[in-house]
């Protein structure tokens, strides 16, 4: 069973002359966004074999971010191919692991995560907000058999879910 995690970037700071959107960091909503789904992964035990994220600037320090608060000391890798190429591109990259590997992170932008995510499962998840996080299981050996099936979604959660009620081991990781 393979399983990938496919991971908006968190929140980001807003547009400015100053800065191209390659460049743009995370903002303050961010930063927590990222500590509220960090916990919630921790909680569950969910950690990758792998992370791929996108070069840009957000979505480098998102992966960085989550992989410090999970414990994280394996393979990362910053992907120009991962912003905002055609979602087909990022399949290939993922087709292209390492049988080994059975968990992947990938972190990078929509519109191209909400299209991979609709190309590799027969649900529809119409828009993946800011830190979203849509984790899907593969009935499969080696990760170029994702080109003959599709699978399934095993959760689909972002901050605002967490808005109003957050479960007490959350709560609790997230006390200072």
């Amino acid at each position: 069973m393979k399983k990938i995690y496919l991971i908006r970037h968190a929140k980001a700071e807003n547009f400015s002359p100053d800065l191209s959107d390659f460049e743009r960091g995370l903002n303050k909503k961010g930063l927590k966004d990222i500590q509220t789904i960090a916990s919630y992964l921790a909680l569950h035990n969910i950690s990758p074999d792998i992370i791929l994220s996108s070069y840009a600037l957000r979505a480098q320090e998102t992966a960085i971010s989550l992989a410090k608060r999970l414990s994280f000391s394996g393979e990362q890798h910053f992907l120009e191919e991962l912003y905002y190429a055609p979602y087909e591109d990022v399949k290939s990259i993922i087709m292209a692991q390492d049988k080994e590997s059975e968990t992947l992170f990938i972190i990078g932008h929509n519109p191209q995560l909400n299209e991979l995510t609709n190309a590799l499962c027969d649900e529809c998840v119409s828009k993946i907000p800011t830190m979203g996080v849509v984790a899907l299981s593969f009935d499969i050996d080696e990760w170029c058999e994702l080109e003959k099936l599709k699978g399934s979604i095993d959760f689909f959660i972002y901050p605002k879910q967490f808005k109003y009620y957050m479960p007490r081991q959350i709560r609790s990781i997230l006390s200072p």
